[in-house]
C-alpha cells in the first residue's frame, strides 16, 4: 500500500513513531502549524493489511464499543422492551453481522486517518520506525528495504500492547487477549475473563449479554481499586443482577489447554480452586510497546517498569525527542494520549502546550457506565484534605426512569474550606456523556455551588450532577438531605 498523505523524502521537521491517538493526532497538529511531518506506524491487521490508528482504532476503544453497543441492544430486546409495551419475542443473534458491522466502522475510521493526513498534508508510511542517534530515524516498510530518515525533532508514540502471563501465553484460539476477545466468530457457553478492570469488565459484558457464562477472576479483594469506593460498590451490585460472576481476591496460578477447554486453576481464602472454560481472556493490563524502537546510543532512558522517562512537557532525555501516550508515566487513555500529542506540538512550533492531568476524565462503557474525574473520597481522606460530599440516585431522576435505566447514582466531592470541586464520580445511564460537565467545570476550578446554580434543562440526566452539588450543601431538591 501506498504512503498517505503528501510526498516524502527524508528530512522532516517532525517525525512520529507511532500512528495511534497520540502519534497521529500529534502529527496533524504538528503540520497545522506549518511543520514538514512523517508519520509511522506498523500496524497491521489479521490479514496483514496496514492501518493507522493503533490499538484504540483497530482493536481497542473502536470496535470494543461497537461490540458494547450493539450486545446491549440485542440484551434490552430480550429483557427490556416488553416493558415498553413493544413485543418483539426472543431476539435471534446474528454474530457474523455483529462482527461485521464492527469491522465496517473501524475501516472508515482509520481510513479516515488516511483522508485526514492527506488533507493537511502529513507523510504517512506504512512500517517500523527505530531511533537512531542524532534524531535520524531507520524506516523499514513492510516487505521492503530499509531508508535513512532525518528530522529535527522525533516524537515516540508507539503505545502499548497487552501483559501476557507466563502461566496463561496467548495461543490465538483457547487464551486470547483483549484483540483476540473482539474477534470470536461464536459465542463461548464458558467464557473465563483474567482481570476486572476496564477492558475485563467491558469485554465480560458484551459476550455475558450475548448469552456466554461468564466468570471474572480478579486478584484484588477491592473491586474497582482505582474507582471511588461507593461507586465501585453500587456498581459491583448492578453486574451481579446482570449475571456477571466477579470473584475477588482470586489469584490465578495456572491456565492448562484440554480438549474441554482451558483449566483455570486460582487461589483464594478458601483455598485452591479450578475453574473449566471454553475460552479464557487474560485482560490484566497493557505494557508500553518499545520493542525495536531505541538504539542503545540514541539516549533515550526507560524507567525500571519500560516507559519512555519523559518530564511534564513529554521531553526525553535525548535532545529534541519527545515521547506521548501509552509508552509515557500516566493513565493509558487515548484522549490523554491525543491531548499529550497536541502539547507537543504546539511546543515543537515554539506555541504554548499544555496537559492538566489533574483532571483527565476515565469511563467505563459497561451497563451501567461507570465515569470520573479528579480525586476519589478515599484520596481525599488518604491525603487529609477537609471535604464535603453530595450524592444524587438516578432512581430519581425522570429522565432515567423514562430510559428504563434508573440504577447508579452521581457523586460530587467538594473542598471543605474553598467549595472547589475535587472529584465527581458517576455510575448510571451515559456516564460517559455526563463526565463531560465536570470536567469542563474542574478545568475551569468551578465549585459546587457555581454548579448549583447552573440552569440544566428538564428532564435531563444532567440533573442528577446539579442534584448531586446540591447535596454538597444539604440543598437537594428531589431527594432527602442527610
Amino acid at each position: 500500500m501506498a504512503p498517505a498523505g503528501a510526498s516524502g523524502g527524508s528530512k522532516y521537521d517532525v517525525i512520529v513513531i507511532g500512528g495511534g491517538p497520540a502519534g497521529y493526532v500529534g502529527a496533524i497538529r504538528a503540520a497545522q502549524n506549518g511543520l514538514r511531518v512523517a508519520c509511522i506506524d506498523a500496524w497491521q491487521g489479521r490479514d496483514g493489511a496496514p492501518a493507522f490508528g493503533g490499538t484504540c482504532l483497530n482493536a481497542g476503544c473502536i470496535p470494543s464499543k461497537a461490540l458494547l453497543e450493539s450486545s446491549e441492544l440485542f440484551h434490552r430486546a430480550g429483557h427490556e422492551f416488553a416493558s415498553h409495551g413493544i413485543r418483539v419475542g426472543s431476539p435471534e443473534l446474528d454474530l457474523a453481522a455483529m462482527q461485521a458491522r464492527k469491522a465496517a466502522i473501524v475501516r472508515q475510521f482509520t481510513g479516515g486517518i488516511q483522508g485526514l493526513f492527506k488533507s493537511n498534508g502529513v507523510t504517512g508510511l506504512f512500517g517500523r520506525g527505530h531511533l537512531l542517534p542524532g534524531n535520524k530515524v531507520r524506516y523499514t516498510p513492510h516487505g521492503g528495504e530499509p531508508e535513512l530518515l532525518e528530522a529535527d525533532h522525533v516524537v515516540l508514540a508507539t503505545g502499548s500492547t497487552p501483559i501476557e502471563l507466563p502461566f496463561a501465553r496467548f495461543d490465538g484460539e483457547a487464551i486470547i487477549d483483549s484483540w483476540g476477545a473482539l474477534e470470536l466468530t461464536a459465542v463461548p457457553a464458558r467464557l473465563g475473563v483474567i482481570g476486572a478492570g476496564v477492558i475485563g469488565l467491558e469485554l465480560g459484558s458484551v459476550w455475558q449479554r450475548l448469552g456466554a457464562q461468564v466468570t471474572v477472576l480478579e486478584a484484588l479483594d477491592r473491586f474497582l481499586a482505582m474507582a471511588d469506593g461507593q461507586i465501585a460498590k453500587d456498581a459491583q451490585r448492578q453486574f451481579k443482577k446482570q449475571g456477571l460472576d466477579i470473584r475477588l481476591g482470586a489469584k490465578v496460578t495456572a491456565a492448562e489447554r484440554g480438549p474441554a477447554g482451558v483449566a483455570v486453576t486460582y487461589e483464594d481464602d478458601r483455598g485452591r480452586h479450578t475453574l473449566e472454560v471454553d475460552r479464557l481472556i487474560v485482560a490484566v493490563g497493557r505494557r508500553p510497546e518499545t520493542r525495536d524502537l531505541l538504539d542503545p546510543l540514541a539516549g533515550v532512558q526507560l524507567s525500571d517498569r519500560g516507559f519512555i522517562e519523559v518530564d511534564s512537557d513529554c521531553r526525553t532525555s535525548a535532545p529534541n525527542v519527545w515521547a506521548v501516550g501509552d509508552v509515557v508515566r500516566g493513565p493509558m487513555l487515548a484522549h490523554k494520549g491525543s491531548e499529550e500529542g497536541v502539547m507537543v506540538a504546539d511546543l515543537i512550533a515554539g506555541r504554548l502546550g499544555h496537559v492538566n492531568y489533574a483532571v483527565i476524565p476515565s469511563v467505563i462503557y459497561t451497563t451501567p457506565e461507570i465515569a470520573w474525574v479528579g480525586q476519589t473520597e478515599e484520596q481525599l481522606k488518604e491525603a487529609r484534605v477537609a471535604y464535603k460530599a453530595g450524592t444524587f440516585n438516578f432512581a430519581a431522576s425522570g429522565r432515567a426512569k423514562a430510559m428504563e435505566q434508573a440504577a447508579g447514582l452521581v457523586k460530587v466531592l467538594a473542598d471543605a474550606t474553598t467549595d472547589q470541586v475535587l472529584g465527581v464520580h458517576i455510575v448510571g445511564p451515559m456516564a460517559g456523556e455526563l463526565i463531560g460537565e465536570a470536567v469542563v467545570a474542574m478545568e475551569f476550578e468551578a465549585s459546587a455551588e457555581d454548579l448549583q446554580r447552573v440552569i440544566h434543562a428538564h428532564p435531563t440526566l444532567t440533573e442528577a450532577l446539579h442534584e448531586a452539588a446540591l447535596s454538597v450543601d444539604r440543598r437537594a431538591l428531589h431527594a432527602i438531605n442527610h
